[in-house]
């Protein structure tokens, strides 16, 4: 009979919970380059809608770790917008450190419009999404309220137990923000300069057409141990294609501005952050 010779505490130390479609996958391979850390890829969502599930669903997404010495953590980017997922963390995980990528709330939404509109699940317009919470998706527009989502958290968690930077961030010094991620959690900081330039999304890549990834589905798990290679990949661009993004009018970017000013002028507070330029709208910009 063995043993498993592992320490017994698999929690997360650390959580990156959001935002979607910040880049915050940037930061978790970051993480994940460090020896020191242990994260699984996948994104678990326990605290949010995989709550139903046992706990044993959510040790198995660390049972990778390493035998010992290792800092965990886990990042599900739903977490911050979701509204009962910072108390259920607060019960299990009431000393963890939170770390939070914040994008400018009107390219976000508009980031999550393509990645949506790319898999086929919204068709119509941005107008049709993005002009009010009113509509099939509202997830577009609510999920860039940070002011409002980091309130619910602060009610749960100490201010100092909340890292936050932004997106610009990254592109202007994406070291210094692995140095202070890597503090916050606990950890010696490791940055991997290969990775510096992998904060965008995949928005811009070739993509299969619906009725071929349709087909396809059933063969994922099949499939999975030659995806990367060079026939698989070159099979893959014979077929892929750019996909015709829908634009993002100036009239509704200025009304998306709008719509979150207030709530960035929260998030500011509660932060003490400079978010002064997303607030700024397009038409002054280009003045």
């Amino acid at each position: 009979m063995t043993t498993d010779s592992r320490d017994t505490d698999w929690h997360p130390a650390f959580i990156v919970i959001g935002a979607a479609k910040a880049a915050t996958t940037w930061i978790q391979m970051q993480l994940q380059a460090n020896p020191a850390i242990f994260m699984p890829d996948p994104e678990p969502h326990f605290f949010s809608r995989e709550f139903e599930k046992s706990l044993e669903f959510y040790e198995s997404f660390f049972s990778g770790r390493p035998a010992t010495g290792a800092l965990i953590g886990e990042k599900s980017a739903d977490y911050l917008s979701h509204d009962q997922a910072a108390e259920r963390i607060a019960a299990m995980l009431p000393k963890v450190r939170l770390v939070v990528q914040l994008r400018d709330p009107v390219e976000r939404a508009y980031s999550d419009y393509k990645m949506l509109f790319r898999r086929g699940t919204v068709r119509g317009q941005p107008e049709e999404y993005l002009s009010s919470l009113d509509n099939p998706q509202p997830r577009f527009l609510n999920d860039g309220l940070y002011g409002e989502h980091l309130s619910r958290w602060l009610d749960h968690f100490d201010r100092e137990q909340i890292f936050a930077f932004r997106f610009e961030d990254v592109e202007r010094d994406p070291e210094q923000v692995v140095r202070s991620t890597s503090q916050h959690i606990g950890a010696k900081a490791y940055f991997d300069p290969g990775l510096a330039d992998k904060h965008e999304n995949s928005s811009q890549s070739p993509l299969l057409p619906l009725p071929i990834r349709k087909a396809l589905a059933p063969l994922k798990d099949s499939v999975r141990p030659v995806r990367g290679t060079k026939l698989f990949e070159g099979a893959r661009s014979l077929l892929a294609r750019q996909v015709a993004y829908p634009p993002l009018r100036p009239d509704l970017r200025e009304r998306m501005t709008e719509f979150y000013q207030k709530d960035i002028e929260r998030a500011e507070k509660l932060l003490d952050l400079d978010l002064s330029h997303w607030k700024v709208p397009a038409s002054e910009i280009a003045a």
